[in-house]
């Protein structure tokens, strides 16, 4: 699976959210300053043509709509932060963070019992 830029990302945390949607209601949903229509339009053929998105043809328009999904692409994207990052790591991964981020120990035992919930 290929990597998105930042613009990417942003059009598909839209389009995660939204299910579907047309370039304007992508941009509807986009913080200000709004990006140009021809700019979104790009991106989301961009978006096409790496696997991301596909569309469906609705009266003059295409209606897009993510075709992987966000936990795939959040798995994909923190395996490859562990492993550029950390060494492969999960456990230098935690660490860092709760060191840097000042993680209390009230937090941490939170995330283990999330954790545990899952197993």
């Amino acid at each position: 699976m290929k990597q998105l830029t930042k613009a990417e990302e942003e059009i598909m945390q839209v389009l995660w959210q939204l299910k579907k949607a047309n370039v304007k209601h992508i941009i509807d949903e986009l913080p200000e300053p709004k990006p140009a229509y021809n700019t979104v339009s790009t991106i989301v053929r961009i978006l096409e043509s790496k696997g991301f998105v596909d569309y469906e043809k609705q009266g003059k328009g295409h209606v897009y709509f993510p075709v992987v999904k966000k936990q795939d692409y959040s798995n994909q994207t923190i395996n490859t932060l562990v492993d550029n990052y950390f060494q492969g790591s999960f456990k230098s991964m935690v660490s860092f963070f709760v060191k840097k981020n000042d993680i209390n120990l009230k937090d941490l035992e939170a995330v283990l019992k999330e954790i545990n919930k899952k197993e």
